[in-house]
């Protein structure tokens, strides 16, 4: 678990993890990346009631990959799950996706969908869902709706170390940049149906504040150049040319890239739910009206 200035929302995620999804044998390690706020204080405060937890600090701000790469290096288990420390993890949900990706041999395995909240877990108004079944390499080039998109999925440390981490350069698309390091390496990643994790939604969070700097292209364009012979020629002139330059991985859903093999990948879906709540509707409005790229 990450944690940068996270002291409003970490207690609930790390709860979410140590009552109802933790095993024997199974640990959690948390890196405070240089935190400005209380976080580290409540780190701490966790630690008294959960002695199993390993705590690490990072003297300043490392940023999401160093950080995530760091915890890793400092896990004694094969299999991992990486839970940033604003999201909550349904009761019991752990223990299905470990065994689905053990049963299925698989190096990755996500929940299929994400239910975004604000305030309460109660008020789920916007689902991110993924097709069940196989991710390939052209699923993440068809559009944004991918697990790499969230990061929040179990995975093995060797497809970590295949993988080259999560790419310490790539701002906040570090985890999209390390779900497509795993796939182009050979991965092989899957998705458990009818399974869900709570992704909080409105607050600053690591992502709103990268994409406000308008480099995701080109950020995108270093993650995926080592593995440019695995995409068609025709795509890789358009995100080179200066129509596509500095859009192309905003503009996914709209031209979509395809693999060099002619294959056309297929992005999950975004579901609205009918009983939405007015207040939860007027909050998402006005962060939409601020961070838009967050939804694109």
């Amino acid at each position: 678990m990450p944690a940068f200035n996270c002291e409003k929302t970490i207690i609930k995620s790390v709860e979410s993890i140590m009552e109802g999804n933790f095993s024997e044998g199974d640990e959690l390690v948390i890196v405070n990346d240089g935190s400005t706020d209380k976080t580290e204080l409540i780190i701490k405060s966790i630690e008294k009631k959960y002695p199993i937890i390993k705590c690490f600090t990072n003297n300043t701000n490392q940023g999401g990959a160093i950080t995530r790469n760091y915890a890793i290096e400092n896990t004694k288990n094969e299999i991992l799950f990486c839970l940033d420390s604003d999201n909550i993890l349904a009761k019991g949900s752990i223990y299905s996706l470990k065994k689905q990706l053990i049963d299925h041999d698989a190096d990755v395995m996500s929940f299929q969908e994400l239910h975004y909240f604000i305030d309460s877990i109660k008020e789920v108004n916007l689902k991110w869902r993924y097709w069940p079944g196989q991710i390939t390499l052209a699923d993440y080039l068809a559009g944004p709706v991918t697990p790499g998109s969230s990061g929040n999925y179990m995975f093995k440390k060797s497809s970590w170390s295949k993988a080259g981490g999560y790419p310490d350069f790539a701002g906040a698309l570090d985890t999209w940049g390390f779900g497509f390091r795993q796939l182009a390496t050979g991965s092989k990643m899957e998705v458990l149906p009818n399974s869900f994790y709570f992704h909080r939604f409105g607050h600053d969070s690591y992502w709103s504040r990268e994409a406000k700097k308008g480099y995701n292209s080109q950020l995108a364009f270093q993650i995926i150049q080592p593995f440019l012979d695995l995409i068609d020629q025709a795509d890789i002139d358009y995100i080179m040319s200066p129509e596509g330059n500095n859009v192309w991985f905003e503009n996914l859903v709209n031209h979509p890239l395809s693999l060099r093999t002619g294959e056309r990948g297929k992005t999950g879906i975004k579901l609205h739910e009918t009983h939405q709540i007015s207040s939860w509707t007027n909050k998402v409005k006005r962060i939409i009206s601020k961070s838009i790229s967050f939804l694109k």
